[in-house]
């Protein structure tokens, strides 16, 4: 062989061997992350995901991709964005809510999806037990219907004479329809008269509270992907109206809320990261158990009850994992 020839084709070797080794280095997993409302309103439940991640061995642009998408409080969107998803043919789906891992469900069989917020999977036909699951959803379970009667009981502490309650729900969502069951039976229990607030959209919550003044002594508020994105306007009108308002999610009662009792948020998602990581590493949604909150936060804000001219009795402030003032 002529060295002319030699060098020509040592080049051309060369010259292919990065694009052969390129060719070869396995790609990266793609993670399809349904956020339930805004970028802005989820921060801390995002970025403890991600860190969960990170300490499980998937970085952020490095060993796993993230393609984030928002719902902003519209159920609506959940089926646009799950199909975008399975176009994607992204590895696992993270959802949040009932509405959207019915959307994310109805989009595909075969794309594994992690739940990281649902309020009763089994109440709700999303999985067939918490134990089996079976198909392709798995995750973890808020259990918030379960919690309505202690909810109201740690209200009627905290509120004097509480006779008369409301209800704000969406009830487009199935799962808020069960919750709102569980109040109603709770309030019995209690000796309550509870009337439901029935919402659908954005645009419902501020002529459903206004009618309220003066008629009910405090409000449940039953978390939907459509409360959470419009709670400061809920609890806005909910202090106008001098009405104590009881939640399941900590940042509402940080909105203004008074008081809330339900799953630590931030926790949930550490635990959704987990589920991730087993699903990416081979496991299979079917066989992972669907698991229920490990910790349960009672949240009290001082000073919307001085707002409310409420006094919290100390007892009360002592079992609180939280108090903001």
């Amino acid at each position: 062989m002529r060295r002319r020839e030699f060098i020509t084709l040592l080049g051309g070797a060369a010259g292919t061997w990065p694009l052969a080794a390129r060719a070869q280095q396995p790609t990266m997993p793609v993670i399809g992350f349904m956020g339930s409302t805004t970028p802005s309103a989820q921060s801390q439940w995002t970025a403890a995901f991600v860190q969960r991640l990170r300490e499980v061995g998937w970085v952020e642009g490095r060993s796993a991709a993230i393609q984030y998408r928002w719902m902003e409080g519209r159920d609506e969107r959940a089926a646009e964005i799950a199909a975008e998803f399975v176009q994607l043919k992204v590895d696992v789906i993270v959802v949040q809510g009932t509405a959207a891992v019915v959307a994310a469900k109805q989009a595909t069989s075969v794309i594994p999806i992690v739940i990281a917020l649902a309020g009763d999977p089994v109440g709700s036909g999303l999985v067939a037990s918490l134990a089996r699951p079976g198909g392709n959803v798995t995750g973890l379970s808020g259990q918030q219907a379960d919690l309505a009667g202690k909810r109201l009981e740690l209200l009627r502490e905290v509120v004097p004479g509480l006779r008369r309650l409301a209800i704000i729900a969406n009830i487009g969502n199935p799962y808020a329809v069960l919750e709102i069951g569980e109040v109603q039976a709770a309030a019995r229990t209690l000796g309550l008269d509870a009337a439901t607030l029935e919402i659908r959209r954005a645009e419902d919550i501020v002529p459903a509270l206004q009618a309220l003044k003066g008629r009910v002594d405090a409000l449940y508020v039953v978390n939907d992907p459509l409360i959470n994105a419009n709670r400061r306007r809920t609890i806005t009108l909910a202090l106008t109206a001098r009405l104590p308002s009881v939640h399941g999610s900590q940042d509402h009662v940080e909105a203004g809320g008074l008081l809330s009792y339900g799953p630590n948020y931030p926790d949930l998602f550490r635990r959704t990261a987990e589920y991730v990581d087993k699903i990416l590493r081979g496991t299979k949604a079917a066989d992972i158990p669907v698991e229920q909150p490990r910790k349960l936060d009672l949240v009290i804000n001082l000073t919307t009850a001085k707002a409310l001219e409420l006094t919290i009795p100390e007892s009360f402030l002592l079992r609180a994992d939280e108090v903001i003032e």
